[in-house]
């Protein structure tokens, strides 16, 4: 196997969040094979994620604060403004001399070298470096449906055109890609899984959780709706929401409001995803939007069966409705609530799904990943 110089380009080094987990669990997946890896992040981090002591990796941030964004004049009287104009072209200067750093970094890798700009915004400074002649993998870790509801969606088309391979994270959103867009460098990559326990949760304790960010695109709201209808049928069951985020104080007026204090817990953010989902039976996820969810990764690894709504491509290629998991239409909490309540009434079923759901998740181990990774690398290179 060649061993090469790997370098990751992203918004940020250790931002915490999804895209930051990948990025720091892939960059060790690459390390333990033997691969120099180093992490660029064009900004600080907003909430940083711990890396451990003495991570396998490099890292660098091009920025010491975090850079304005781009000026778009609006009418013939902001063309005119003068401040602004300085401004953009103050800014400008500062993404040359950003670039500048990334290029030297870039001619200093080794032949054989692989680029992975694992976020559109930082794609803006490569695509202005010298890369050196080294391929270019860029990557858009949304659902083509998510990423067509934001602002990433057409610069995405404008900054990935050019690059060796764009990486979506599942073959149907490759195809929408190559079919709506016209793009022909469209390949896809899943997300590999995070853990994988020693020993199934027991499925013993009356606990559904929920691990996730507490923000609009997790759903929570909704979650908490189908709540509402599956706590006063089942006595005794509790569910335990692990997350922090900006609709805290908002979701729990929410719970109160609908008379479910009794039978929800507010855990906070969690180092322990075992051990929460050990501590579970049933795992939901009400998310608006996903790509490829780590969330459901785990659980799944835990043997405990997931209910969730199908709200992308990912969700439905990790969980094999009916066999492995349970899927409910994006929204429909009387569906998501009816799912949730099979699980909660079966212990058979669960005991079924959790260890099909443990079972199947092994096609996305970090070493069948990884090995994916290794052919890409090796037929760009030709």
């Amino acid at each position: 196997m060649t061993q090469r110089d790997i370098i990751f380009v992203g918004n940020e080094v250790n931002e915490l969040g999804g895209v930051g987990r990948w990025q720091t669990l892939v960059a060790r997946l690459f390390a333990e094979r033997g691969h120099r890896v180093t992490i660029v992040g064009i900004a600080p981090p907003e909430h940083p994620m711990d890396l451990g002591e003495n991570p396998p990796f490099d890292t660098v941030t091009l920025y010491d604060v975090r850079p304005p964004s781009r000026w778009q004049p609006r009418n013939l009287r902001d063309r005119a403004n003068l401040a602004a104009r300085r401004r953009e072209a103050a800014r400008e200067e500062g993404m040359r001399v950003a670039a500048d750093k990334l290029s030297r970094i870039f001619r200093a890798a080794r032949p054989g070298a692989m680029i992975i700009v694992t976020q559109v915004w930082a794609m803006e400074w490569v695509a202005i470096a010298d890369t050196a002649g080294h391929p270019v993998i860029g990557m858009s870790h949304e659902s083509y449906e998510g990423s067509r509801s934001s602002s990433r969606f057409h610069r995405v088309q404008k900054y990935y055109k050019n690059v060796d391979r764009l990486l979506v994270l599942t073959q149907e959103d490759a195809d929408l890609w190559v079919n709506n867009r016209g793009m022909n460098n469209v390949g896809y990559m899943p997300n590999p899984l995070p853990l994988m326990p020693e020993s199934p949760s027991p499925r013993t304790e009356k606990v559904v959780a929920s691990i996730g960010r507490l923000g609009h695109e997790k759903g929570v709201d909704m979650l908490l709706d189908t709540w509402a209808e599956v706590a006063p049928k089942h006595p005794g069951w509790r569910l335990r929401i692990y997350g922090s985020g900006p609709d805290e104080a908002m979701l729990k007026a929410q719970c109160t409001r609908l008379g479910l204090d009794g039978s929800v817990e507010w855990m906070g953010q969690t180092d322990d995803v075992v051990g929460a989902l050990h501590g579970a039976s049933v795992f939901v996820q009400s998310s608006r939007g996903e790509g490829f969810p780590l969330a459901l990764l785990e659980a799944m690894a835990a043997g405990v069966p997931c209910a969730a709504f199908d709200c992308a491509p990912g969700v439905r290629e990790i969980i094999n409705d009916g066999e492995d998991g349970l899927l409910a239409r994006l929204g429909n909490t009387t569906e998501l609530a009816r799912q949730l309540g099979r699980l909660m009434e079966d212990a058979e079923l669960r005991d079924r799904m959790g260890e099909l759901a443990r079972e199947n998740v092994q096609r996305f181990s970090p070493q069948a990943i990884t090995d994916r990774w290794e052919k890409l690398f090796a037929f760009l290179e030709r």
